[in-house]
């Protein structure tokens, strides 16, 4: 390894000269000033793209009375300050562009003269959806599992659901079936399900 390589500077206490490369600064453009140009700013309305280049004390004077308005008419302030709002691009109404507005002079379900609908989409616009059926309940993926558990549709009312829960806990219960313990973790997994059903109003 070499003994003059730059690497040697970063743990030396001191290093013999500095290495580093540094990028020269043009001058600030302040009358008088020599320092280094560190800063940009902004030459004003019209020349948005041009900029002057000022050391930090400069650019903050310049700033501090920097005004994009100046001289500016204040209905003039205004109407610019407007078309910002749309990044000072042309806009134009509703149905403006492309010809005079069309208007459909047609009973509701009939089209215009000339329309064609190979697939019937619009000529049922002005016939009624038929009322769709509304769920009484809103059922959650932990409910849909309890349900399973139990054996019964989610559309069970609440005397199916205490009917199904009875005659499985007979099935399943250890003094009905003699002392055997083999499908009391079913029927635990059962009466998790009801509990859970019945915490969360179904029946």
């Amino acid at each position: 390894m070499k003994l003059n390589s730059p690497l040697f500077d970063k743990i030396r206490v001191k290093p013999d000269k500095d290495r580093s490369l540094r990028k020269e600064l043009p001058c600030c453009e302040w009358p008088g000033c020599s320092s280094a140009a560190t800063h940009r700013a902004p030459r004003g309305r019209g020349r948005e793209n041009e900029y002057l280049r000022y050391c930090l004390d400069h650019v903050r004077e310049y700033n501090h009375s920097y005004n994009f308005f100046k001289d500016m008419p204040a209905d003039v302030v205004a109407s610019y300050q407007k078309d910002a709002l749309t990044g000072h691009r042309p806009t134009w109404k509703m149905s403006s562009m492309g010809g005079e507005r069309r208007r459909m002079r047609t009973a509701p379900g009939e089209l215009p003269e000339g329309t064609q609908d190979p697939f019937g989409l619009f000529g049922r616009a002005g016939t009624a959806r038929p009322a769709e059926k509304k769920t009484s309940r809103t059922v959650h993926n932990a409910a849909r599992k309890a349900f399973e558990e139990l054996s019964l549709e989610v559309t069970a009312t609440k005397d199916e659901i205490k009917a199904r829960f009875k005659d499985l806990v007979k099935k399943h219960h250890p003094d009905v079936n003699g002392g055997d313990q083999s499908s009391e973790d079913k029927l635990r997994e059962i009466i998790v399900a009801y509990n859970y059903l019945k915490s969360v109003g179904f029946c």
